[in-house]
Order: C-alpha cells, then sequence, then structure tokens
C-alpha cells in the first residue's frame, strides 16, 4: 500500500512500526459551531483510509479529539477563545455549548456512516496531561514564560517549519503586527501552550490551576498529549486538513520531538478543501451546509458519502446543487443494481473466463485503493463489475467485498415491500389521470410522498418506489 507523504512530499510504501498494528490520530472538531459538510468531506476521507487498512488486514488503532477549550479565533494565538465565543452567541454557557456542538458532531459522523474512533477523547478531560507535557519541555529548555502565557520557543527546535516546507524568517515576513497581543513574545511563530487567566483573559470561564498559575492550555498541546498518552511517542498516521499543515500540525511536531526526542509522525495525511459552487463555505455567503441542510434537500446522507467518494482526497471538491444531485441518482441506481441482482439466478459454476474476469476485477480494485487511496479509480471498478456478464451472484459478492471499504451500507440494501394502502392510492391516480383530473392526481401523488413513496408514470401504467430519504426525518 502507498501513500502520499506530506512530510516528505512523496507517495511512499507503507510500513507500520510494529504491524500489524496501526496508530492512527485524527484532529477532531473545536466544538463551537455546527460541523460542516467540509468537516464531513475530511473525516470520510479519513474513514476510507481506515476501512482501506481493515481491508488489507492491519489491525488500526484510532484516536480523536474533540477541542473544548484553548482554540482561539487566530490559529496564531489572536483573537478570543472559540468556545467562549460561541456561548456568547447561543447564550449559553461553554460546557453546555460544547456538548450541544460534540452531539451534533457524532450525529453528523453516523449519518455518513464514519466508523467511530476507538478512543474519543475530550481536551478538558486531559489538562493534568497537558501541563505535564509542558513542564518536561520547560525541564529540557524549549520553553519560557510572560506574564500572559508560556509559549514554546520554536528558534530551539532545528527543524521547525519542516512540514509546510517554510523557514522562520518566512514565518516574520508573512506575521501581522496587529495579531500579536503579547508584547513580551520573542518571536511571531512562537506559539502558547499555557494561557494565564489574566489580561485579555482575566474573565476566562474554563481554567485550571497550573505551576504557572491558573489558566487554560493553549490549542496545540492537546493533540500531542493525548496522541503520546494513547497511541505512544511514534504514531504511524496522523490525519487532518490542509490547513493545519502551516501552524498546528507544525507546532505538534515541535513540541511533541523536543519532548521525546523522537520521531512523532511517520505519514501525515491530509485533506484537501471542499469549497461550495467555486467559493470558500461562509455562512456571510450563504452557502453553509450542514448535514441537516443535506437531508432537507431530499437527499440521503450516503449520497453525500457518494459524492466525496467521486474525487481523490488531495483534490480540492466543488460542491454544487448539480454535483450533489448527481450523485444522488447514481446511488440510486446502484442501490437498484443491487436489488435486481438479488432476484436473480442460483449460484452458479464460474466458467474459466468469467472467473479470470473476476479476479481482474478484484486485482484492479486493490491497485487502485493500493496506490494512494484511488477511491475515485475504485468506484469505477464496482460499475464496470455491475456492467459486466459475471453471474449475479458472484457480482454481489464482489460488490460487498469492495464496500467494505466505500462504507455505503450496499448489503444492507434490499427491495422494500410497498404497502398496500400506497398501491391502491397510485391505482387510483392512474385512474384519475385517464379521466384527465390531473389536479386530483397530483393531490394522490402528495398523499403518496407522505406516506415516504414516489410514484412514476410508465408506458404500462405507474412504478412506486421507497423516497431515497424523508425530508420529514
Amino acid at each position: 500500500m502507498k501513500l502520499y507523504n506530506t512530510l516528505t512530499r512523496k507517495i511512499e510504501e507503507f510500513s507500520p512500526l510494529n504491524p500489524p498494528l496501526v496508530t492512527f490520530y485524527t484532529c477532531g472538531p473545536t466544538v463551537y459551531d455546527y460541523t460542516h459538510i467540509g468537516h464531513l468531506r475530511t473525516y470520510v476521507n479519513n474513514d476510507l483510509l481506515k476501512r482501506t487498512l481493515k481491508y488489507f488486514g492491519f489491525q488500526v488503532k484510532h484516536v480523536l479529539n474533540i477541542t473544548d477549550v484553548g482554540h482561539l479565533t487566530g490559529d496564531d494565538d489572536s483573537g478570543e477563545d472559540k468556545l467562549e465565543k460561541g456561548a456568547q452567541k447561543k447564550g449559553k454557557d461553554v460546557w453546555q455549548v460544547a456538548q450541544f456542538y460534540t452531539d451534533f458532531f457524532f450525529q453528523s459522523i453516523n449519518e455518513m456512516n464514519i466508523e467511530p474512533a476507538d478512543i474519543l477523547c475530550r481536551a478538558t478531560d486531559h489538562i493534568q496531561d497537558m501541563i505535564k507535557l509542558i513542564e518536561i519541555l520547560q525541564k529540557k529548555g524549549f520553553t519560557y514564560e510572560t506574564k500572559e502565557a508560556v509559549y514554546f520557543d520554536v528558534t530551539k527546535f532545528k527543524n521547525y517549519g519542516r512540514l509546510s516546507g517554510q523557514k522562520l524568517e518566512e514565518k516574520i515576513q508573512q506575521a501581522r503586527e496587529e495579531v500579536y497581543v503579547d508584547k513580551e513574545k520573542k518571536h511571531p511563530a512562537d506559539f502558547a501552550l499555557w494561557f494565564k487567566k489574566v489580561g485579555r483573559f482575566a474573565n476566562h470561564i474554563m481554567h485550571w490551576p497550573s505551576p504557572w498559575g491558573d489558566g487554560f492550555p493553549g490549542w496545540h498541546i492537546e493533540c500531542s498529549a493525548m496522541s503520546i498518552k494513547y497511541l505512544g511517542e511514534t504514531i504511524d498516521i496522523h490525519a487532518g486538513g490542509i490547513d493545519h499543515i502551516p501552524i498546528h500540525h507544525e507546532n505538534e511536531i515541535a513540541q511533541s520531538e523536543a519532548a521525546t526526542g523522537k520521531p512523532f509522525v511517520r505519514y501525515w495525511f491530509h485533506n484537501n478543501f471542499l469549497k461550495v459552487d467555486g467559493a470558500k463555505m461562509s455562512k456571510s455567503l450563504n452557502n453553509f451546509y450542514t448535514i441537516k441542510d443535506i437531508k432537507k434537500k431530499g437527499v440521503d446522507p450516503l449520497s453525500l458519502r457518494y459524492l466525496f467518494l467521486q474525487s481523490h482526497y488531495r483534490q480540492t471538491l466543488n460542491f454544487t446543487d448539480q454535483s450533489l444531485n448527481a450523485a444522488d441518482e447514481a446511488f440510486k441506481k446502484l442501490k437498484e443494481h443491487i436489488i435486481i441482482l438479488r432476484k436473480q439466478s442460483q449460484r452458479t459454476i464460474l466458467s474459466p473466463e468469467k472467473l479470470e474476469k473476476l479476479n481482474l476485477f478484484k486485482r484492479d480494485f486493490i491497485e487502485a485503493i493500493s496506490n494512494d487511496l484511488n477511491i475515485p479509480k475504485a468506484l469505477s471498478i464496482l460499475w464496470s463489475v455491475i456492467k459486466s456478464n459475471i453471474p449475479s451472484l458472484d457480482k454481489l459478492d464482489l460488490i460487498f467485498d469492495f464496500d467494505q471499504v466505500f462504507g455505503l451500507k450496499l448489503n444492507e440494501v434490499f427491495e422494500e415491500k410497498i404497502p398496500d394502502q400506497v398501491v391502491k392510492l397510485a391505482q387510483e391516480r392512474l385512474i384519475y389521470r385517464k379521466k384527465g383530473d390531473f389536479v386530483a392526481a397530483d393531490q394522490i401523488r402528495k398523499k403518496i410522498w407522505e406516506k415516504g413513496f414516489e410514484v412514476d408514470d410508465t408506458p404500462q401504467g405507474f412504478k412506486i418506489k421507497k423516497r431515497a430519504f424523508n425530508n420529514s426525518s
């Protein structure tokens, strides 16, 4: 299996430290606002990686963090705490806001059939772990203290900037003077490990005692503390969005390796952005979508997952209503094929020619997912299987095998019995149509829709099918 490693900027052969175990850390959400479809694309791609590793027989130990304190509106320690800002906006306390958006995150990933992590860890449950890590860094001479905070001194870490490819001189040139609130900060790239409950944070609601005074942790320290605690000092894979590369992940590497003296991460796995109608997703542009918005459009969340499968994780994906509807139609057709295949034929002995074809499909699928997670190619192979002349039950076996990676719940697709009441309504509607009373026919169509079904007119009469997704849910 080969993966692109952000650290080396190369596609490399994947080889875990202690096979078959793979230690896998995912940057989780900052729970101050709704999880949107951009976040979901990242978590689906992470899920595809995890499922692929498991498909190849690896045992994945997956840790995902929940940031419920310390993440400021500026990743460079500028601005206010995102949780407190979200609490003020909602008129609730920070703990309530964190729980509300945490629940929404888990509901969202469940709707997308994203496998939960083995270990879910909240920042607020690991304050002592962070304090211990900061103390180690302090003893090793990597920190300095100001009246406002404890900082990591990036000039003491010789490899700082290796992940992003940025030199410290470039960090100074790109720095905006107005964001540096602490005048005692030595270097613009130095980052806070611990904020004291003084100055701009004198009224900070979430705070804990520490050797440096009452306060709260910086954003970056939590990931190092929790990944080291649960996965060890060196982990196999660390995943996140490309926006985390220049600051958050750079800082994680610095503080982790400074503390342990060992490589922090062996393979960095980064997802590219999702745009909406060619623009960055933003509430001000009215193009901010959550899983609830997708459902309001009458689209099954798994159709959104199908849309994500059509784009490579390192490419930008442009989300539009047109692309969503096309993915929804394709996913419906895929499920219709499975229903038809379930009805067809008994198990037959494969001819040498068809056995060879089946083996080629399997080989091509493995080759695709092994090649830096080429899921779009793997999806095209699935459709080639459907269009092939191998026996129906063998097609199903192969489709369900592939779906261990795709995660579309294809083995749960069955034809649903249409209730007699719905059939009678459709028959009644047909009578009205033949009479030319299209107003009455349309009213019955609405009744059928409300019961969770839709009716399509055909030359032979009509066809009833369950709606892909129920808007009322």
